[in-house]
């Protein structure tokens, strides 16, 4: 019982020693996004009382129509992680292009740079449902004490030092990875600490749930219908489950403690899929892969993708290893077709 009694704090200092880079920086960087976290829950679960809900009546860059609470957790994680002075880049899928940030002491000597999507499934806000944090770590590969660059930012999901994100629901928890194993800190809201509730947290090797928006279903490849098909069949431990939130942190998030698979295809509405690699991608494969699931675009590993521009679309296809590849199985039967 020790070990579940551990803080969040406790724990980054115990294991500090593990990560590549071990001066101090990514520490700190974990440790401003567990502040900004907890600003952003104390401002969801007030959501009904204050005038937070409903549309702010802008666009993102994406083209989305933005909630009042996206724009809160956006400005709420740029002001903190520029407050720490720890990041020399941050990138959001809020904002057109990255932000530059500049250390008081030394000019561009900060080594770290993050991508964020600050409130994912933040249209559920509105019914009460569970919305999330997701975040991306990288270092930097342009030279320190030079301005950063688009090129710290278009960097395979392979090269990530940290990812995890934040849940929002009947408890909040952050979930992390530093590239040893994926753990899970839960809020205890009396104190506003977070404390080690599901060590070395891993996908089943195989599932029964399924997740994905089955009303586009006429618009998707043919081999996502046939797999579609094939865990609806009686046979076995089939039918599966269908279950979908519509937040890939709380479909993930259900996924990885049940064992199951969330698939979001590319169609004939959206041909390259609707989530974006650097922001939600990236980070959910790097999770899905330390706790030992997988993770692909249908056909290639998602890690292995080299980014092209920072909001970048790409089909995601992530879960229970066994479940992965059976849909990239019914994927490659129709692999020549579907890239004509």
């Amino acid at each position: 019982m020790g070990k579940i009694n551990k803080t969040l704090g406790e724990f980054i200092i115990e294991n500090q020693s593990s990560f590549a880079y071990s001066t101090g920086e990514l520490s700190k960087l974990i440790h401003a996004i567990r502040l900004a976290a907890k600003v952003v829950n104390h401002e969801v679960n007030k959501a009904g009382l204050v005038d937070i809900l409903g549309d702010a009546g802008d666009q993102n860059v994406q083209g989305e129509d933005q909630q009042k609470l996206d724009i809160l957790a956006n400005e709420k994680f740029i002001q903190t992680l520029k407050n720490r002075e720890i990041v020399c880049g941050i990138a959001s899928e809020e904002e057109d292009s990255f932000i530059e940030v500049n250390s008081h002491d030394e000019l561009h000597q900060n080594k770290y740079v993050v991508l964020i999507d600050p409130l994912d499934g933040s249209s559920n806000i509105d019914v009460n449902v569970s919305v999330g944090t997701i975040f991306s770590v990288y270092r930097r590969v342009t030279p320190i004490g030079s301005p950063v660059t688009l090129e710290d930012f278009l960097q395979p999901g392979r090269n990530q030092v940290a990812a995890g994100y934040v849940v929002y629901g009947t408890s909040t928890m952050l979930v992390y990875t530093t590239g040893h194993g994926v753990n899970g800190f839960t809020l205890n809201p009396a104190i506003g600490t977070f404390y080690l509730s599901n060590p070395d947290m891993q996908f089943p090797e195989d599932g029964k749930i399924y997740s994905v928006n089955e009303g586009n279903y006429i618009h998707f490849p043919q081999g996502v219908k046939d797999y579609i098909k094939y865990c609806q069949e009686e046979d076995g431990d089939r039918p599966y489950t269908s279950r979908y939130i519509g937040s890939l942190v709380s479909d993930f998030h259900r996924n990885m403690i049940k064992g199951g698979i969330y698939m979001y295809p590319k169609s004939s509405k959206a041909s390259n899929g609707k989530l974006r690699l650097l922001y939600e991608c990236n980070p959910m494969a790097f999770l899905a892969e330390q706790a030992k699931g997988k993770a692909s675009n249908g056909y290639e590993r998602i890690l292995d993708l080299q980014p092209t521009e920072l909001h970048q679309r790409v089909p995601f296809f992530c879960g229970s290893r066994k479940m992965v590849e059976k849909a990239e199985s019914f994927m490659a039967k129709h692999e020549a077709v579907e890239f004509k």
